[in-house]
């Protein structure tokens, strides 16, 4: 059974920085891209930033320069390293992976930029 779990967010003031991982485990082959999403209230859920097994990345135009979506192929892990966090930042971030046999969604990991 494929599972993905999250952690590392939290509450942070604004300019301050996150890591954010996703561990992947339960039988996963060929993993095609490796993305994270994030869904603030009232919003739908939208791409943050994608990484695929070509090594190219791509970024949501509020986040470039900001955030770094990278990836440890050996331990099945993603990471989204977010500096300079923005109060409109405020999301619940969910990872996402894609593989031959479909996709697969984490429980989502709560991040709040406040002062």
């Amino acid at each position: 059974q494929v599972q993905l779990v999250e952690s590392g967010g939290g509450s942070v003031q604004p300019g301050g920085s996150l890591r954010l991982s996703c561990a992947a485990s339960g039988g996963i082959f060929n993993i095609y891209v490796w993305g994270w999403y994030r869904q603030a209230p009232g919003n739908q859920r939208e791409r943050v930033a994608t990484t695929t097994s070509d090594g190219s990345t791509n970024y949501v135009d509020s986040v470039k320069g900001r955030f770094t979506i990278s990836r440890d192929n050996a331990k099945k892990t993603v990471y989204l390293q977010m500096n300079t966090l923005k109060p409109e930042d405020t999301a619940v971030y969910y990872c996402k992976i894609t593989t031959t046999r479909g996709a697969y969604w984490g429980q989502g990991t709560q991040v709040t930029v406040s002062s």
